[in-house]
């Protein structure tokens, strides 16, 4: 019988007895295919720190669908496509966070477009937008610049309404404080 043959068994059995609840099997799984996931994984991201994330949130899932895999030697397909769809995932993401930054530098820009005397840059806009807490931040983005309503930022962010109105609430008077602050230290 030739490595590959003996590696496919070896998985074939593994797969099976973790399907059963064998914890050593499942650690023996985790250790045999770990480093082609991983692999796979960073070929795609281009990163390792991220691909290990994606490895570590891969191996959870493939865990609880573990039991509905039909064919223990479809495994190691079923496995990579998880850890495909995964990184994905976090390319989409990093691409919505890329337009959403950039949506939110060309409205600062916008907004900060001379309007006459004490009318406010963009860079200084910019950097107030930059001072917010991150959820205040994400949350104004989604209101102003992708112009959803409070529900559909409560949605998107998974939180309550009140939760966003608050939050909205809270950007805007430290926005203002930071922009009069600025300008009235410049008179």
């Amino acid at each position: 019988m030739d490595e590959r043959r003996k590696e496919q068994a070896l998985e074939g059995y593994l797969v099976a007895a973790a399907r059963l609840g064998d914890r050593g099997a499942l650690e023996r799984l985790v250790a045999l295919r770990s480093p082609r996931m991983m692999a796979h994984a960073v070929r795609l991201l281009g990163e390792v720190e991220g691909a290990r994330d994606v490895v570590q949130e891969a191996w959870v899932e493939i865990m609880r669908g573990l039991g509905g895999l039909r064919d223990v030697r479809a495994f190691q397909p079923w496995a990579l496509r998880i850890v495909s769809r995964r990184v994905a995932r976090v390319i989409g993401g990093r691409v919505r966070e890329r337009r959403l930054a950039a949506e939110y530098a060309q409205e600062a820009e916008r907004v900060a477009e001379p309007m006459g005397e004490g009318a406010v840059d963009g860079a200084r806009v910019r950097a107030a937008l930059d001072a917010l807490p991150r959820e205040q931040a994400a949350t104004v983005a989604l209101f102003y610049l992708a112009e959803m309503s409070v529900a559909e930022v409560a949605m998107a962010m998974d939180v309550p309404v009140g939760t966003v109105k608050t939050r909205l609430m809270h950007a805007r008077a430290r926005l203002r404080a930071l922009l009069e602050g600025e300008s009235d230290g410049q008179a």
